[in-house]
């Protein structure tokens, strides 16, 4: 019911588990999944991937190159355009698997993989569905959502430092991913440092708190909703959280709104990661994400 696999992109190797569903027919739809920025694999996604097998579906979740069980070095490095070409390297792989309609397959993001599926359904031909839950939008107002546009300023003032380092020969520096309330951290609410340490400290050994500078540069300047009008034909689920302190959900409104249909909104009265199992909206919003699957695919 659920396997270990590999898979190559552009040189490296992505681990990941594949699950098919009992009796499934010859060639049934599918699904590739993916987490949030330095998230990985044990840190919720089984029991979305479980619930999508049971409906009938051949589901994919992976880590990506530098994270959790898949190789890469740096350790940590997290940059979207590479985070991209994982997913496509996922979607190939999972369309030549025996049993597997190459021409139904989704895609589900999570966070910043949330974003990542925005991009991918407007750019990837395979991915015939999309849904992203809580997804990045626009990453340079979210870290001033978080820091204000003067802490927004010393951040890239830091990554220029960094940058001018790395291009004299010098190694690039790292920053925590999460942190307690007042010391340095890429995801700097109270949420991601509660979620991150209870999760990677419970079920995911391979979670490493730290991440480039690079990655962070990266990260600023990556608009993964720039697209988002070009989805359309293909339908499109964004779920989102209300009270969300990462991603605004005023960010997620105007994106959606430039969407083509078919599209739905959904709006969660919660944070980011109350759409995660064990959290209050787990159950409506998987619920809702395969009842999308399921109608498209």
């Amino acid at each position: 019911m659920r396997s270990d696999i590999a898979f190559e992109s552009l040189g490296e190797t992505c681990r990941g588990w594949l699950y098919r569903p009992e009796g499934a027919p010859q060639n049934a739809p599918a699904i590739v999944m993916s987490h949030g920025f330095s998230a990985v694999k044990e840190q919720g996604l089984d029991g979305f991937a479980r619930g999508f097998r049971d409906a009938g579906f051949v589901v994919l979740a992976f880590d990506y190159r530098f994270l959790g069980s898949s190789s890469g070095s740096p350790r940590g490095r997290i940059i979207p355009h590479e985070q991209h070409d994982d997913n496509r390297a996922a979607l190939a792989w999972l369309s030549v698997q025996p049993g597997v309609d190459p021409a139904r397959i989704g895609i589900w993001g999570s966070s910043y993989s949330g974003g990542h599926a925005l991009f991918l359904g407007a750019m990837d031909p395979r991915a015939k569905v999309v849904v992203a839950q809580v997804p990045a939008i626009h990453t340079a107002q979210s870290l001033i959502s978080m820091v204000g546009r003067e802490g927004f300023n010393g951040y890239l003032e830091l990554l220029a430092q960094d940058h001018a380092a790395r291009n004299a020969g010098q190694p690039g520096a790292e920053i925590p991913v999460v942190a307690p309330e007042g010391e340095p951290s890429v995801l700097t609410t109270a949420d991601s440092y509660a979620w991150f340490s209870a999760s990677g400290a419970k079920d995911a050994p391979t979670w490493l708190n730290h991440t480039s500078l690079e990655s962070v540069a990266r990260l600023a300047e990556y608009w993964p909703a720039a697209f988002i009008d070009l989805i359309s034909p293909k339908p499109l689920l964004i779920q989102a959280a209300s009270q969300d302190t990462l991603i605004p959900i005023e960010q997620v409104r105007a994106a959606f709104a430039r969407a083509g249909e078919p599209k739905k909104l959904e709006e969660y009265p919660g944070g980011h990661f109350d759409l995660y199992p064990g959290e209050p909206f787990h159950e409506p919003a998987l619920a809702s994400a395969t009842g999308w699957f399921k109608k498209y695919l």
